[in-house]
């Protein structure tokens, strides 16, 4: 990464003058330079620098150096500029101060994002963050939340690179990989204000451009905000819980947020054991099995129409009558008569909950 950045910077400074510049490392490489082409070569003069214990900038072989901080006897990378004389020697400190500043900007950068990763994966202690965040410079007030992009049978590596295009300069926005099939995304929030509606927007904006351009489907759990910074692993989990739930009780949607999970979150964090006890004590044990696709599609239109007798029978193509038959039927099989409201919201409840244990490869 240092590499390119260094390039960046000297082609900039090309532009302003006809001399060869550029930088070498430690070993005398040229890792950037004004003429591309001598990139990767070796630089002997630069390495007589280098041996030499006298002060920067130095001359030798027809070239000007500068160590980019510190003096030659501990240096990482040197600029360099064509010429012995006065004029090389400014060309090479405007550009070893260039250099600096833009690789220092750069670590500082990569070093906020490593410790937010830190943070998302609870590889720091709590007490350290605090410590740490001044060390950084963050914002201690800043709300912040947490995207989690994970791919859907695929592992581009460029999905990143496709959503930090979307973040290019922004300093409190973080785009983190975590694995091969997973981004984060840490974004702040104006003024601590956050509404949903805008959530669900950045989030769709997200997905249809990683689509359009890798053609990778995603889906996207969002967590909640977090005031703190060591609340921002909260978030990131809650983003998790929100996919994880989705992939069980909303299989059609690719935008999941924590705080509208509504009681599926609430059935995905009991333990298995209580879900087995509650279908046992609603169902006996094969009641739930006995009823066919016929009868599970009319349910589940029925729940989709407010338990309207008329509603659910004029979308299904049915008599009325014959829809009033069905209800009767599992009547009789279940004890539940779903025309009575609670007697519903138990059945519904339930068969989340069977759904719930079947994702666990539980079988009932």
């Amino acid at each position: 990464m240092s590499n390119r950045l260094f390039q960046n910077v000297i082609l900039h400074m090309r532009e302003v003058t006809d001399r060869v510049i550029g930088v070498i490392d430690g070993a005398g490489e040229i890792v950037a330079c004004a003429d591309p082409g001598r990139v990767g070569s070796h630089l002997e003069s630069g390495l007589s620098a280098v041996a030499s214990p006298a002060e920067p900038p130095q001359a030798h072989g027809g070239y000007t150096f500068r160590p980019l901080a510190g003096n030659f006897a501990r240096f990482e990378y040197a600029a360099f500029a064509e010429g012995g004389d006065d004029i090389a020697a400014m060309l090479c400190g405007m550009a070893a101060v260039a250099l600096n500043t833009a690789k220092t900007g750069h670590d500082e950068k990569h070093d906020r994002a490593m410790f937010i990763k830190n943070i998302l994966m609870d590889n720091i202690l709590p007490g350290d963050i605090y410590v740490r965040s001044r060390e950084l410079h963050f914002e201690g007030t800043t709300s912040r939340v947490v995207f989690l992009i994970r791919q859907v049978d695929t592992a581009e590596l460029a999905v990143v690179d496709v959503v930090q295009g979307l973040f290019p300069e922004r300093q409190n926005d973080f785009v983190i990989s975590l694995s091969e099939e997973e981004v984060a995304l840490v974004k702040s929030l104006a003024d601590g204000r956050v509404e949903t509606e805008d959530l669900l927007k950045l989030a769709a904006s997200i997905e249809d451009t990683v689509k359009s351009e890798l053609t990778v489907r995603t889906v996207i759990g969002i967590g909640t905000p977090a005031v703190h910074l060591k609340d921002l692993a909260t978030s990131y989990k809650e983003a998790q819980v929100a996919i994880e739930v989705g992939k069980v009780f909303d299989t059609e949607k690719t935008i999941l947020n924590y705080e509208n999970l509504g009681i599926g979150r609430l059935i995905y964090q009991l333990p298995t054991t209580l879900c087995e006890m509650f279908l046992n004590e609603v169902f006996e044990r094969n009641t739930i099995t006995s009823l066919d696709r016929e009868t599970l599609d009319t349910i589940q239109s029925f729940f989709e129409n407010n338990l309207n007798v008329s509603e659910t029978s004029r979308k299904l193509f049915v008599h009325r009558n014959t829809l009033v038959y069905r209800l009767e039927k599992i009547k009789r099989l279940t004890g539940l008569d779903l025309r009575e409201f609670d007697h519903a919201i138990t059945f519904k409840v339930a068969m989340m909950v069977r759904k719930y244990l079947m994702s666990r490869e539980m079988t009932y």
